[in-house]
């Protein structure tokens, strides 16, 4: 090919590339040429909400918080898990303060009672096992309505 024809190729191809990606028409996003942000559906994977974990617990219904059942989850609490945890601060294992803004009622309760086989089969315990440099919950063989006063407990905090 000889040069003047490569020189008026190039010129075409430079006018398509200009009008095709710089035209005025393209500049003006309005709302019906934006394209939609693809946001998934929460699941119990990605809303720690509506995850509840693995255990025994399906379903926990919060009332008024209970004074009687919280100091006895105070007593527990005090007795079985502060070597690893500490109310308000992170320590070998995440402050309790404020769980139930970040989980559901049913995943504490079940990781409470069930911590080998939440960090084995729940993404979120496994994430927190690694984030707290791979230091497992121990299991402390509570029966259910121990961790549901525990519960309680983490509602005064």
């Amino acid at each position: 090919m000889n040069t003047h024809i490569k020189s008026i190729l190039l010129a075409i191809l430079s006018v398509f590339f200009l009008f095709g990606c710089g035209s005025e028409a393209k500049k003006d996003n309005t709302a019906e040429e934006a394209v939609p942000i693809f946001t998934p559906k929460k699941t119990e994977e990605t809303d720690p909400m509506k995850n509840k974990g693995v255990g025994p617990v399906t379903e926990v219904t919060l009332g008024e918080i209970n004074k009687d059942m919280a100091l006895e989850g105070e007593k527990l609490f005090t007795e079985l898990c502060t070597a690893c945890h500490k109310p308000n601060e992170k320590y070998i294992g995440p402050a309790p303060k404020g769980v139930l803004d970040r989980r559901s009622p049913e995943w504490v309760m079940n990781m409470i009672l069930n911590p080998t086989e939440m960090v084995q089969k729940d993404p979120v315990a496994k994430k927190l096992l690694m984030e707290f440099n791979g230091s497992p919950m121990a299991n402390q063989n509570l029966k259910e309505d121990q961790a549901r006063k525990i519960l309680e407990y983490f509602r005064t905090l």
